[in-house]
């Protein structure tokens, strides 16, 4: 079997060999017309060549059998007078150029080699990281839980418990959260990170808008939304329109404006979160969707989070086909959330009519 396996492989050398070795007895019985097959088995060669890189002795061994073979035939046709003698200038030419050939096909391979030597290792890093932050999170996932409910039943027992506990609980609550992004994040990757469901987007949107309205002292505004249904993962399309709003809240101040709207275009929808905040430098646009990434490095961790919202936002748009993008200049930043898979309704309508 191995036998059979490295004459399959060897198949293209084979093919060329019968082929060079043709053109060869060709050559010797048509001198007038040599130089036709000549040129058939430098040609051929070199095309071979393209297909298989191979090994340098392997590579020098053949170009010294072709020179020598070739050359020998038109000297002995040079000697009878049958070809002229520049005839044989043919043959080193026809060397080098395979050689700068050979030169640069090897120096493609070694490029080659190089990035899938740092592709592997980039996914090797990405893998042991996905491992770690799911490791990770879901470990502390138990101690974290067992403390709070101490801190808890502390403050029950106690009556007027102290202010430290409250602070301690607010604490524990916001590592809870990060774990559980950091558990989301974690499998970003694998195929049942999204569940697609029918939603009725509007009231939907109305929801998302009501829960948050209620948390900080904002001029919150629904603007106008796309009726209609959209294919999406409900939890997923809540925790990326939860970051997207969250992040609306850090970076704005009391009375400040956050709007939420929606437009159908073509067979998607856009899903938009303005606010009236401080917008987000220039510089740091390139990198806000990186994990544990802030636009203002400056800022508090109370005001600037660790940098895990627009990682999530963007990975829940990538797993459903859709993107995130972001525009911000002096009158505030505008998210817009493009999904596809949606339906409007006044579309349904006239179908259904």
């Amino acid at each position: 079997m191995p036998a059979i396996d490295s004459l399959r492989l060897r198949s293209l050398e084979l093919a060329w060999g019968a082929f060079a070795l043709a053109n060869l007895v060709v050559m010797g019985l048509w001198p007038g017309w040599e130089t036709i097959p000549f040129h058939f088995i430098w040609i051929s060669l070199t095309l071979l060549y393209g297909f298989r890189v191979w090994r340098p002795a392997a590579t020098y061994l053949t170009l010294l059998a072709v020179v020598a073979s070739t050359g020998a035939l038109i000297l002995q046709d040079t000697f009878n007078g049958e070809q002229l003698w520049g005839e044989l200038f043919e043959v080193p030419l026809m060397s080098a150029m395979f050689l700068a050939m050979v030169w640069h096909a090897r120096r493609r391979q070694e490029a080659l080699r190089v990035v899938e030597h740092q592709a592997a290792q980039r996914a090797s890093l990405l893998e042991r990281q996905e491992r770690f932050l799911h490791d990770a999170s879901h470990e502390l996932r138990t101690p974290v839980t067992i403390a709070r409910g101490h801190l808890e039943v502390h403050r029950r027992t106690n009556g007027n418990a102290a202010p430290e506990i409250d602070v301690a609980l607010d604490e524990l609550k916001r590592i809870e959260q990060i774990l559980e992004r950091l558990l989301l994040l974690a499998k970003a990757d694998q195929p049942d990170f999204v569940v697609l469901d029918k939603v009725e987007l509007e009231p939907f949107l109305e929801d998302v808008f009501m829960r948050w309205s209620e948390v900080a002292p904002r001029g919150w505004r629904l603007g106008r939304l796309a009726a209609g249904t959209l294919d999406v993962d409900p939890e997923g399309l809540r925790s990326a329109l939860d970051a997207l709003l969250e992040n609306a809240v850090k970076y704005t101040e009391h009375g400040d404006a956050i709007e939420l709207r929606s437009r159908s275009d073509l067979g998607e929808v856009v899903i938009e979160v303005h606010d009236g905040g401080c917008g987000i430098p220039e510089d740091a646009l390139s990198h806000i969707w990186d994990r544990f990434a802030r636009a203002d490095a400056a800022r508090t961790r109370a005001h600037g989070g660790v940098g895990l919202g627009l990682a999530i936002v963007d990975a829940i748009a990538k797993a459903h086909d859709g993107r995130c993008t972001v525009r911000t200049n002096e009158d505030g930043t505008m998210f817009a959330l493009r999904m596809p898979r949606f339906r409007s309704a006044a579309r349904q309508l006239l179908r259904s009519s």
